[in-house]
């Protein structure tokens, strides 16, 4: 058995870069850094906006796009459907929770692969909106995934479900009085320093979501609920959203 690689990454802002690193020492072994490394599957970068990741991520999801558009003919729907996602959403979902925050040109990359994947499954006619496709198949958009997951894991930490080093992160909000606000179980939100890296940090994104999250949601009773009510309310607010957006570009 071949020996895992050791990569040292040095994470840093590109606009207030470190000194250069040459190497460090580890016993016998010499690591010189690495500008790119992978860790569960997940490649990281050392600005941490995982631009080679979503990369590598859309080329591997449109190879096997166009492997399945040739036997595409020979598939039902709904087995069309089933490898679509056991080959395909489940790598744009694999960790997405981790893209949360990142610029909007590295969403809609990934969201060009969902587009095609979908017109796979429901061989539509070429002048069809993807919004009406996605709404048939019931698919949220990319964006909206990557929430869901998001929610999941602040759901999942509030109810201890989740590891401690995640759960120690949130903090109900508390106050020496009783104010109306009391009941609805908000989140502490801690205050950031820095906007670009900062606000994507789960300690600070985690209450910014969760707090303008509708009350019956938060107070769901168990995790399917929670994300049959979430993805309910979700699917309807992103689709009203686009609808509106593609009906504004169609009278311009």
């Amino acid at each position: 058995m071949h020996p895992t690689p050791r990569r040292l990454l040095v994470v840093s802002s590109r606009y207030r870069p470190r000194p250069p690193l040459n190497h460090i020492q580890i016993g016998d072994h010499v690591i010189s850094p690495c500008e790119h490394a992978r860790n569960l599957g997940v490649g990281f970068d050392q600005y941490f906006d995982f631009s080679e990741h979503v990369k590598m991520t859309c080329k591997i999801a449109f190879f096997r796009i166009c492997a399945i558009a040739k036997i595409r003919r020979y598939l039902s729907h709904d087995t069309a459907k089933t490898i679509v996602h056991a080959y395909i959403t489940s790598r744009l979902d694999y960790c997405n929770a981790l893209y949360y925050g990142l610029p909007k040109y590295l969403i809609d990359r990934l969201q060009l692969v969902q587009n095609p994947a979908a017109r796979l499954v429901t061989a539509p006619r070429r002048h069809d909106h993807i919004t009406s496709i996605l709404r048939r198949l019931h698919w949220l958009p990319v964006r909206y995934r990557i929430i869901l997951k998001f929610f999941l894991l602040i759901y999942k930490a509030l109810n201890g479900q989740a590891p401690s080093c995640i759960k120690d992160l949130l903090k109900y909000k508390s106050s020496g009085r009783v104010l109306r606000s009391s009941n609805e179980h908000l989140l502490d939100k801690p205050v950031a320093n820095l906007k670009t890296y900062g606000d994507r940090a789960y300690s600070v994104a985690a209450p910014k979501l969760w707090n303008k999250l509708p009350l019956d949601i938060r107070l769901s009773s168990s995790v399917t609920v929670f994300k049959t009510k979430l993805k309910r309310y979700l699917f309807t607010n992103s689709f009203d959203l686009l609808i509106f957006i593609t009906s504004l570009n169609c009278i311009e």
